[in-house]
Order: C-alpha cells, then sequence, then structure tokens
C-alpha cells in the first residue's frame, strides 16, 4: 500500500462528469514483420500478461479512505482482468488516419471504473494497410508524461524493467481501522513537514521581490485568461484529431531561428488558434494563457507519480506576422521559465498534499458545472520527447506514437506533442462543442508551421512522412 501525493490526489479530484482525467497513448503498430503469424486481441493479453512484472500502476487499485479522511492510497499488488482491461474495437472503412482518430475520440468519451485498476487498453484492428493500433487509456492520477513514457518504454522492451522472476502475488484489501490509523499517522508526518513547505514559499517569494525580471501581468494571480471559444462548461463527449510533421523540418526550421523545438510548437501552435479565433470569434487581439507542463522528475525509471507543474505561457496569438510571433512565442517562454524558476518549480505540488479530500472534490465538481471560463488558462498545450529508436510490441514494429492528456474544467482544447524516432506527432483532444471538427486544428497546425518556414525562407511544402498514416 501506498499513498497517493497530494498533486495525484489533486487529479483524482479534479474529475467529474463531464471532466475525464485519463491520458491517452496511441501506438500505430505494423504487422508485416511476424511473417504471417497471428497476432490478434488474444495474442495481444499474452504480451501485455508477460510483460505486467515490470508495468507496476497496471496493478495498482484505489483504495479510499473511510470518512475522505486523507488522500486514497493505491493496493499495489492487485488482481487484474485482461480480458476487462484489453478490449477488441474495428474502426469504420477505409481504416485511415480519420476513422482510427474518431473511434479514439468514443474511447475517450467514457471515464474510467474506479473499482478497477484505473487503465484500459484498446486493441484497434481494421487500419489500412494491415496496420493495427494499440490505445493506451490511463488515469493521470497514476502517471504524469515522464512516468507514461518510461512505462511505454517498458511496454514495447526499450527500458529493462524489474527481475521477472519476482514475486507478485495480490496484496489482502486493507481494513478500514488499518486505513484510519495510517492516515493519522501520515497526517502527522505531514504536519511535521509544513515548517519546510513554508519556507519554500518564503524562499520563492523573496527570490521574485529581489529578482530584476519582475513576473508579467499574464504570470501573476489573480489569473486574467481573455474569453475565447475555447472556454466554456465543457460537454461529456470528446473528439480527436492527429496529424505529423517530419522532426528534421523542426528542427531545421528551429536552428534557423534560433529558438528551441518547444519554441517551434508554441510558435504552430499560436498560428493555429490566431486561425481559430479570428474564424469562430473574428478576433484575436489578447495572448492567450497556455498552461506547459514542465516536469521535476526525469527519472529514466519512474513509472508513476506526477512530477510536473503547469508553466504559464503567454501565446501571442495577437501577432499576424508569423517571423515576429516566432520571437514573441520564445520571449514569453524564457519570462515564464525565470518565473517558474523563482517561485519554485515544486511550490503547488508541495502545497497540494495538505488540500483536503472531501472539499476539494466538492468545489471541483461545482468548477465543473460553471458555464463560463476557466479563470486560470485558457489551455494546456505540452511538447513531450519521446523514444528516440524504434519499438516493437510482440515482435510487431511500433511505426508511430500519439500522446494526449485531458481536458481540463473549463477549457475545451488540449494539445499535445509527441516526438518518436523522426517524427513530430500532433494530438488535438476536444469536447463536441468547442471546434465543428478537431481537424480543423490539425490542419491550422501544419498551414501555421509552413507559413513559419515560407517567412523564413524555406520551402512551404512539408514533407511527407512516408513511416506515418496519411494526413487526414
Amino acid at each position: 500500500m501506498k499513498r497517493l501525493r497530494g498533486w495525484d490526489a489533486v487529479l483524482l479530484y479534479s474529475e467529474a462528469p463531464n471532466v475525464h482525467m485519463h491520458t491517452l497513448k496511441v501506438a500505430i503498430i505494423e504487422l508485416q514483420d511476424l511473417g504471417g503469424r497471428t497476432f490478434g486481441v488474444e495474442e495481444f493479453r499474452q504480451v501485455i500478461r508477460g510483460r505486467l512484472y515490470k508495468l507496476d500502476p497496471f496493478r495498482y487499485q484505489l483504495v479510499t479512505i473511510p470518512f475522505k479522511f486523507h488522500h486514497p492510497m493505491w493496493r499495489e499488488n492487485c488482481d487484474v482482468d485482461l480480458n476487462y482491461h484489453i478490449r477488441p474495437w474495428r474502426v469504420k472503412e477505409p481504416g485511415g488516419r480519420r476513422e482510427l482518430d474518431e473511434a479514439i475520440g468514443e474511447i475517450a468519451s467514457t471515464p474510467l471504473d474506479r473499482d478497477r485498476p484505473l487503465w484500459e487498453m484498446y486493441f484497434i484492428e481494421g487500419l489500412a494497410n494491415g496496420r493495427i493500433a494499440v490505445v493506451g487509456k490511463i488515469h493521470h492520477a497514476l502517471a504524469d508524461g515522464v512516468a507514461s513514457g518510461n512505462l511505454m518504454a517498458r511496454g514495447m522492451d526499450l527500458q529493462s524493467g524489474p527481475d521477472p522472476d519476482q514475486d507478485f502475488s495480490t496484496d489482502p484489501s486493507p481494513r478500514s481501522g488499518e486505513l484510519v490509523r495510517s492516515a493519522f499517522a501520515d497526517h502527522f508526518r505531514q504536519i511535521a513537514k509544513l515548517p519546510s513547505v513554508i519556507k519554500y514559499t518564503a524562499d520563492g517569494m523573496a527570490r521574485v521581490r529581489r529578482s530584476n525580471r519582475k513576473l508579467s501581468p499574464e504570470l501573476t494571480m489573480p489569473f486574467t485568461p481573455p474569453p475565447s471559444f475555447l472556454n466554456h462548461m465543457l460537454t461529456p463527449e470528446r473528439r480527436f484529431a492527429t496529424a505529423t510533421l517530419a522532426l528534421a523540418e523542426i528542427k531545421e526550421t528551429s536552428k534557423l531561428l534560433g529558438v528551441t523545438i518547444n519554441d517551434m510548437v508554441l510558435a504552430t501552435a499560436a498560428g493555429a488558434l490566431r486561425t481559430l479565433l479570428l474564424r469562430y470569434d473574428g478576433v484575436a487581439d489578447h495572448p492567450l494563457l497556455a498552461s506547459v507542463p514542465v516536469s521535476f522528475n526525469f527519472d529514466p525509471d519512474r513509472v508513476s507519480g506526477n512530477y510536473f507543474t503547469g508553466m504559464m505561457v503567454a501565446v501571442p496569438v495577437d501577432v499576424a506576422d508569423p517571423l515576429e510571433r516566432v520571437r514573441q512565442t520564445h520571449d514569453a517562454a524564457v519570462l515564464a521559465k525565470e518565473s517558474h524558476q523563482l517561485i519554485g518549480p515544486e511550490l503547488i505540488s508541495r502545497w497540494s498534499t495538505y488540500l483536503p479530500p472531501a472539499p476539494a472534490q466538492a468545489l471541483f465538481k461545482w468548477l465543473s458545472t460553471k458555464d463560463g471560463q476557466n479563470k486560470v488558462l485558457n489551455l494546456p498545450i505540452s511538447n513531450v520527447p519521446g523514444p528516440r529508436e524504434h519499438g516493437r510490441v510482440g515482435g510487431a514494429l511500433v511505426t508511430e506514437i500519439y500522446s494526449v492528456g485531458p481536458l481540463t474544467t473549463g477549457s475545451g482544447m488540449n494539445i499535445t506533442v509527441w516526438s518518436y524516432v523522426d517524427q513530430l506527432n500532433i494530438s488535438v483532444l476536444t469536447d463536441s462543442v468547442t471546434v465543428e471538427d478537431p481537424h480543423e486544428v490539425t490542419e491550422a497546425m501544419l498551414a501555421a508551421f509552413s507559413e513559419i518556414r515560407l517567412a523564413a525562407g524555406l520551402s512551404g511544402e512539408l514533407a511527407v512522412v512516408e513511416t506515418a498514416m496519411a494526413q487526414a
């Protein structure tokens, strides 16, 4: 048994009927290398069964504390019914990118069952060229982006795991008395740590006061993200869209312009969001406020838990010139990083430990029903470096990987970019009312990147990534 950290618990409490807090990982798999060997859902279940010894979070079951006296706990070794957790699916013909994206949107539209380990996998057949897809749906309380990437690497045999001869027998269910006693003891430990948390906060505030670079209005409390079509009460339904860029072209463009790959991702998103704001709101006259996840634990052996915080970046959607947009994005990202470090990257994570469960859940549930904009951010935008070498599952080659995080209360879009070998793969998640078609977002991102390249004196005709599905 182990207790959820405060930040893990917050991601659990923030779930509501219209706010699903699972993340999605999508692997496209080529079966030609199997030499005609059958590889269906049963064979895939056997692969996962043989790897459960190193996929620790797949064996975690949530245990609620009586009277919600403390954060829940994980029972670390529980029974796993792979017939339940690994499910078959078949996409509509012709089985291209759009049909797969539509299926993933349906998969994302339902919450995970908290009475079971908080994950599901979907074995999707019917894709063009004889490929299959595996969609992993895992609750954010279990793992952040770094942990999920490490978990995926273990699942694809890109990382070594624990000794397979270890004993993973099922742990007994805890008794209520044990849970309450453990909660009391843990509360006393947390009270003992409170002075260090207060000192961490005070040190951050002192650094802010001493700094010559003061926090910009966009990055201080109270947050004031501008109203936009992105921000409203969410519907339970989800829509999903993907697109692929050549990683080499991203690197070439970022090097020429003297910015980072993350800057280029944010600038591309800024151009796309400008197009969409003009289309849906008729105006794009104020920067949007994006939360960019930043991890503070990159341990390659970590496969669970959340060690990240959201860095607030002002996204210059109000800038028409693409190169000026890139420059302002770079400057905003630098300022956000400095502000983030001044305040202390672990500030929110440390204080979240002391959040009382019952009031927190009630607050998040109430916020999810408010028909208004998110008061903290407009949308999350993530850029996650993925594996630099191809993975395999059951001997089959993984040709593409996509990933996306959840929609947060009052924010109807999530843009997540995940690199894989020579690809930069874009994933967009929306609810059912934010845009008419989520592929509008991916198309706008491709167009925005092409616009940046043309302005930089490069070819605006984007390279076709032969290893990826054809664009929708």
